[in-house]
């Protein structure tokens, strides 16, 4: 197989894949809104957790997206340098955005800065965005697509805190977030924190978190227990599903740390949705696929 064969079929295989992750929410994201339906005791937030089972049903049947906001597309490629096309991986991503733009189809969200006019299309300058995991002497290549919505992950906050602020600081400043802009994010969330040493490195880990399987915990035993006292915290709020009230408001919180420099503590926040459209695929040498956040699919 040329060269250019093989960008046609992986650019095809991604087309399919980001179509696909537009209609169909992952295993783990639906299993937890059922577990979450169970749970409530709330007439209203029962009824409303059966409007979105019936969505996803409606959006499987009709061929359709689940949510009109079908976000700006984020990757996160963590490739190996011996993979066959890591030259060719962000253009064929940017065509794969335009193609199921018309495929799936996804709503127009790229508007250029300054210029002020849709593309049309889902790619513009800097979009779609995709950050890069390089690793050395490997020949795979694993995708995370994200649908970044317009009322939950781009709103992010992020601040560096004052050392004596110490962890409490961390969760003050997650949760008095989450009182804000959490009501407008769709609830159930699932919270991404970032910790880290400046800014950017917290707000890209805290991204980074939302890519994480629901359930999963930081490997780092605190990290794991700050991530299960903020979930509790969160919940405690009483935002509910769609924020009408509830006893649970959050699908999880996912905590990414680095070290950080003595005299500063970077954290940030960003949350999913409920209809949180994530996926992750990984190719081999030969472009054969693995999908393991979505059951049954075939690109």
């Amino acid at each position: 197989m040329t060269n250019e064969e093989q960008v046609k079929k992986i650019t095809c295989y991604m087309a399919h894949f980001i179509s696909h992750i537009a209609k169909k929410l992952p295993d783990d994201v639906t299993a937890k809104l059922e577990d979450l339906r169970k749970k409530e005791d709330s007439p209203l937030a029962k009824v409303i957790y059966e409007t979105m089972t019936r969505n996803q049903k409606l959006a499987d049947e009709l061929n359709r997206p689940c949510c009109q906001d079908t976000g700006v597309l984020q990757f996160w490629v963590k490739c190996g340098t011996q993979f066959p096309l890591i030259d060719d991986l962000e253009a064929l991503l940017k065509k794969a955005v335009m193609i199921s733009t018309q495929e799936a189809p996804l709503r127009h969200n790229s508007v250029e800065v300054f210029d002020e006019y849709n593309t049309g299309t889902n790619v513009g300058k800097g979009t779609p965005t995709v950050w890069w995991d390089i690793v050395p002497h490997s020949d795979t290549c694993e995708i995370y697509v994200y649908m970044a919505g317009g009322g939950c992950t781009l709103p992010g906050h992020a601040m560096v805190l004052m050392p004596g602020e110490g962890y409490e600081g961390v969760a003050k400043f997650v949760l008095d977030r989450m009182t804000s802009y959490g009501l407008n994010a769709c609830p159930p969330l699932l919270v991404g924190v970032g910790i880290a040493t400046s800014i950017e490195t917290a707000a890209l880990l805290s991204k980074k978190a939302l890519m994480r399987p629901i359930g999963s915990h930081n490997e780092n035993e605190k990290a794991a227990k700050m991530e299960q006292l903020l979930e509790d915290g969160i919940n405690s709020i009483g935002l509910g599903p769609q924020g009408m009230g509830g006893k649970y408001s959050v699908l999880g919180v996912h905590i990414e740390h680095t070290a950080r420099h003595p005299s500063t503590i970077g954290v940030a926040v960003n949350v999913g949705c409920w209809s949180h459209r994530r996926g992750h695929i990984i190719f081999d040498k030969a472009l054969n696929y693995i999908v393991d956040t979505h059951s049954g699919v075939t690109l």
